[in-house]
């Protein structure tokens, strides 16, 4: 085979299939077609020995299904004292062999791999790459052999699947179809041609490999010879037939190189490997340089959609580190100034957030209220009685204890009421805290964890506060306090007289005790109408916002930044789908300006 195909046209023939292949790797033939040329035959076809008569490389042989993924084989010719080497890759694994000894066991360990052991089949792609000066440049992709009858395990539906994966590649009007079918039967019952028609009725695509040439019928030899000259099933691309190494061959270890030196039968270009690598390597760049054109066509068209895609979705963060620490510090910027906002009044996402809290404290005021009629009620009934509860005094002398003791127990009975206040405010802010989160990070779940821990922990720390300021609130209350101006204007209010400072020693009798009660409880009431409001709001929303803003911000310390920008939601998907798409197609367009 040296030197057959590099002649003049050595130059011209492998950037075009090196472009190709670049492609390929680069996965443009996951949104477009790719030129390219697709093995396919019946099971113990001789498709594995036409490939190894190609390659130089012992590929996996046998009976029943040999090739059970399809196997993409790039051949390269190179010169300047490389002798042989060969890589082996599939989902993301690299294998470098710098002799094929092992690469037959390898290729069957990869197949398990993806396959799983034993004679299913699967789509994922194997790609061996040799490099040699003996081999010719070409790129051809091997797909499982058709079967007919399952046998030794095999599924019901084997052939289904196999025909399905194989309908896949050829029906690509960018596919040249190899069809590899054995001279000693009948080509117009193979199945594989029969598939190839199907998709190809002119047979344009269509180039036919006659093998086992040794094993033809005496008397057959005219019939053979109309179908390689093209006079039986007419192919644009015609037959070419081969000899591979048979299995005493094989058996006998006769290497490749000989086996090849014992092609015979036809002349004018019809036959022998030397000829099958020639025309293939001529056929796939006619077909490459045909294609092109469209193929830039159809990649323009699917730059400028994918562009449109993507600005219909929201921004997303840059994959480069650097960017994505930009974006995510002013991503926290952003939530940081959204919950200042939250926390004065100025942001208002679905419900008022200082609406729902006054209705909450408008609640506690009418509760505490309603509280002065229980309070008076208590004092009048114990004026009624008031021998019950006389103290060592003596009769007609007024009792301060009996007083106090009464508006202790009395205000002690609304610390139960301000705790369920704090809870009720506490699960209000925090389910507007949530909306400022999910609004400011709907992409990014993990942020969204993290900052819902954080909220949860601070809002725990400031509640804890809180209560102890509550329940401090309350004792300071047993201390019965008041300026006298101003216990004064609340008594004259209630009595509805005009007592001075000096009278209140004559107004100290027992008549007069729920009045003086009712002014003090008044106060009681205003006092705790406003200060337990403050004392919440402070601890719950203005410090437990300060909080949080500062310490988002440690985010940004030492933070996998990658992870904390992940995205799980279809938007993220489809944005990252959308830009891993838009970025191979404009190394792709790239590749193929210095073609076009």
């Amino acid at each position: 085979m040296r030197g057959a195909v590099h002649s003049h046209l050595e130059e011209s023939i492998r950037p075009y299939i090196d472009l190709i292949d670049t492609l390929r790797s680069a996965g443009i033939h996951k949104d477009l077609a790719l030129p390219t040329i697709i093995v396919i035959g019946d099971q113990s076809s001789g498709k594995s020995s036409v490939l190894e008569a190609l390659s130089g490389v012992p590929l996996p042989r046998g009976s029943g299904i040999v090739t059970r993924c399809p196997l993409e084989l790039r051949l390269k010719k190179v010169e300047g004292g490389v002798s042989w080497k060969a890589v082996l890759s599939y989902n993301d694994k690299k294998f470098e062999f710098v002799d094929s000894s092992s690469l037959e066991t390898r290729v069957h360990e990869a197949q398990d791999e993806l396959a799983g052991r034993g004679v299913a089949i699967c789509d994922d792609l194997i790609t061996l790459e040799v490099m040699s000066p003996g081999v010719c440049d070409l790129t051809l992709i091997d797909l499982p052999g058709i079967a007919r009858v399952p046998v030794n395990g095999q599924p019901q539906d084997i052939g289904s699947q196999i025909k399905h994966i194989i309908m896949k590649y050829i029906k690509k009007q960018e596919t040249i179809n190899m069809v590899v079918c054995p001279c000693n039967t009948d080509i117009a019952t193979t199945e594989a041609l029969k598939m190839a028609q199907e998709v190809d009725p002119d047979g344009k695509r269509t180039i036919a490999i006659l093998t086992k040439p040794d094993l033809i019928d005496k008397g057959t030899e005219k019939r053979i010879l109309r179908i390689v000259n093209n006079e039986v099933i007419p192919l644009h691309k015609g037959y070419i037939m081969v000899k591979c190494r048979g299995q005493q061959q094989i058996d006998d270890k006769i290497p490749l190189e000989d086996s090849a030196d014992m092609d015979y039968l036809l002349q004018e270009e019809k036959a022998t490997i030397k000829n099958l690598a020639v025309k293939l390597s001529q056929h796939l760049v006619d077909h490459i340089k045909k294609s092109l054109p469209q193929l830039n066509e159809q990649i323009k068209k699917k730059l400028w959609d994918l562009r449109n895609e993507l600005k219909e979705c929201e921004a997303g963060p840059p994959q480069d580190p650097r960017g994505a620490k930009k974006f995510l510090i002013q991503t926290l910027t952003e939530f940081n100034k959204q919950i200042q906002y939250l926390s004065l009044g100025e942001l208002i996402i679905k419900e008022n957030l200082f609406g729902q809290l006054r209705e909450q404290f408008r609640k506690w005021n009418d509760q505490l209220n309603s509280s002065k009629t229980s309070c008076n009620d208590k004092i009048a009934k114990k004026i009624q009685f008031s021998q019950e509860y006389r103290g060592r005094e003596l009769l007609g002398f007024s009792n301060y204890r009996m007083f106090e003791g009464d508006l202790q127990d009395h205000v002690a009975t609304l610390k139960a009421p301000a705790i369920k206040l704090l809870n009720s405010i506490k699960d209000i802010i925090l389910e507007q805290f949530t909306d400022v989160v999910n609004q400011c990070f709907q992409n990014y779940s993990v942020l969204q964890n993290i900052t819902l821990n954080k909220i949860d922990n601070i809002q725990s720390s400031q509640q804890a506060k809180a209560e102890q300021r509550i329940s401090e609130q309350f004792e300071m209350e047993n201390m019965i306090y008041t300026q006298d101006t101003i216990y004064l204007k609340f008594l004259n209010e209630i009595t509805d007289e005009k007592i001075s400072e000096d009278e209140l020693p004559v107004f100290d009798i027992k008549s007069k005790y729920s009045k003086m009660q009712e002014a003090y409880y008044e106060i009681v009431v205003q006092r705790m109408s406003n200060q337990l409001p403050m004392m919440i709001s402070f601890f719950m929303l203005k410090e437990t916002a300060q909080l949080l803003s500062t310490d988002m911000l440690s985010l940004l310390d030492g933070t996998n930044v990658s992870e904390l920008l992940f995205e799980d939601s279809d938007v993220g998907t489809r944005r990252r789908d959308l830009q891993s798409r838009l970025d191979r197609l404009t190394a792709a367009h790239e590749a193929l300006s210095d073609f076009i």
